[in-house]
This record gives C-alpha cells, structure tokens and sequence, in this order.
C-alpha cells in the first residue's frame, strides 16, 4: 500500500511537470508564433513556375507542346558526367513529362535512348532531337503498353538496333479524377489497370531476357500510392501496386543482378494534369505541398539517373524513392 501511494505521489508530480511544460510551450507561441509558408519555396539551381501555373484544359492524351505554360525538362545546371555511358535505355512515356527529362538527362550521360509512346507524335520527335543534341542516339515506337505484343515487338526492335536493353524506365500512366465513386466506370477503372500496372509487367517481362547483370529497371510510382488520393482511387491503386510490384520484382532479380527501383514524385508540371484536370483545378495545382509549388520535371529526372547508374545505386533494389516536395502529413 506504501509503494502504491508513492506511485501516486510522483504521477502527481510528473502531471504538474507536464502542465508546466504545457505552459511554457504556449507562451513561447505566443511571444514567437510559428510561421506557415506563404510563397512557394524556391531552393533550386534556378527559379520554377508557382501557381497557378496553369489555366488550360488539355484532351487526352495531352500534347506538351500545346500546354500554355512549357514543362522544364532541360537541366541547363546539370553536367554529365558519363554515369551511364555506352548504356541502352527504354523509356516508356518518353515523349514527354517525367519522361522526357530522364532522357535528356540519360542522354547527357551517355545513354542512347529508345522512347515509346501513345501517339503524341510531334513531342516524340522533339524528344529525340534533344537526344540526338546531346550527342547519343534516340529512336521513337509509337503504340500502347497495354497491349503486350506491341512491349514485346518494341522491345525486340531496341535489341535488333542496339544489341541489348540496360535500363528499362516504365513511365507511360493513364489517369484521371473522377469526383464521385459511383461515377468511376468499368471502362475507366479498366483503361487505368492495364496502362499503369499491365503495361509496367509487359514491358519487364519483355525487356528482362535481353538485360545483363548490373542493369536496372525503375518504376514511376507515385505519392498517391503511398497516401491515396479521394479522386483518382484507380490511379492510386494502381500506384500502389507499381509500389509493391517494385520490392516484389526486386527481390526476385537479384540472381540476375538487375535491380528494380521506383521514384514516387509527387505533383510533376506534365501534361497529365492539364488533360486531367478542369481550368479551375488546374490553378491549384502543387500548392498544397509543404513548398507550395508543383515540382518541374528537371527536378524529378536525377533521381532516374541515380537508381539507373551502377556507380550510384549499386547496392540499391527494391525501393521506393518519395520525390513530394516536403511531407505535409502533420
């Protein structure tokens, strides 16, 4: 009974030291209040876009040259320095976006690239010239990733040209906000799981026979993967399952020596958000990340080149790299 009545005294004495703490919190609030981000933070090597960025409506698939405000893919800051050297790359979505930049940038160091894409011909092209400006070479095959006889017939013509495939960047996604669940069709639900989740197996299956110990496949996942997203529950899913099919893939190819990684960017100025998005939402876009501002895709493509390079990531698989411009999770 003494001990029990100690016990009590001193968790008497730890709640007042508590309030205690309590009360100096507060008053330390009120002679210095917290400060919430009121301007998009710029820490990059020069200034990007802040919203809006914005304010057009684009029709699937969405064409980057038609977008009013121009995606920045070109890295002007970012100096090669032959990390992948001689290395033959597939990008799927390649065209444009995310994409784009990583083959700039996989051009820059030393890669040539194959892009397939939907069938935004003209951003095709201009991709390959960047490729081809940077001194390597780029070939463009335009068709679906859903349709598996297609990843595999591209993937055949890449080796017939080149040999070999080093790195496989599954990249190409459908998606698209529905606001009401109940309105989320079949169609629609479909479209999303077999360009995002068949078209990532397709294109893996097919590329996988003609890669070498110390090659890399990376995923493009996403932070709707990690955290959901109330108005593309399709999308997320299948971001989701990008996530997991990464760690699951990783581990299974590591008697190959291939290794598998994702990148999770969060929202990325492309031209999936103006075909996806309404005017009004548009202007919106990227303002609730801790930075307030959507990233460029410039910003997201070193990661690509970080996990495709041996001399980086050699001892990297199966993970999931956040690119979300700060956690905002509480």
């Amino acid at each position: 009974m003494e001990a029990m009545n100690q016990y009590r005294a001193e968790a008497e004495e730890t709640a007042r030291k508590h309030k205690q703490i309590q009360d100096k919190v507060a008053e330390a609030e009120k002679q210095n209040p917290p400060q919430e981000a009121e301007k998009p933070m710029q820490a990059g090597a020069r200034k990007y876009p802040e919203p809006p960025v914005g304010k057009q409506h684009l029709e699937k698939p969405g064409v980057e040259s038609e977008m009013d405000v121009q995606p920045m893919y070109d890295a002007p800051f970012y100096k090669g320095s032959d990390k992948l050297k001689d290395k033959i790359a597939i990008i799927t979505g390649g065209d444009s976006g995310i994409g784009r930049a990583v083959a700039v940038l996989f051009a820059r160091e030393g890669a040539d690239v194959a892009i397939l894409y939907l069938n935004e011909h003209e951003d095709a092209e201009t991709t390959k010239k960047l490729v081809e400006d940077e001194g390597r070479q780029c070939v463009t095959i335009a068709g679906d990733v859903a349709n598996r006889n297609f990843c595999f017939d591209a993937v055949k013509q890449v080796v017939d040209k080149f040999g070999r495939v080093d790195v496989l960047v599954n990249n190409a996604a459908f998606q698209l906000h529905v606001a009401n669940f109940e309105d989320l069709t079949e169609e629609h639900f479909d479209t999303t799981l077999k360009t995002n989740l068949y078209g990532y197996f397709h294109m893996a299956q097919a590329a996988v026979p003609h890669m070498q110990e110390g090659s890399a496949i990376i995923n493009t996942g996403s932070v709707t993967g990690l955290f959901g997203n109330k108005e593309i529950l399709d999308y997320s899913l299948t971001k989701g399952g990008i996530h997991a099919f990464t760690r699951s893939l990783g581990t299974h190819l590591i008697p190959k020596g291939i290794r598998v990684n994702a990148v999770a960017p969060g929202p990325v100025w492309t031209p999936l958000n103006p075909s996806d998005r309404q005017k009004e939402d548009i202007k919106k876009f990227g303002s609730y990340t801790a930075m307030k501002r959507p990233a460029q895709p410039e910003e997201i493509a070193p990661a690509y080149v970080f996990l495709a390079s041996p001399q980086c990531s050699s001892f990297i698989t199966g993970e999931i790299l956040p690119i979300i411009g700060g956690y905002t999770g509480g």
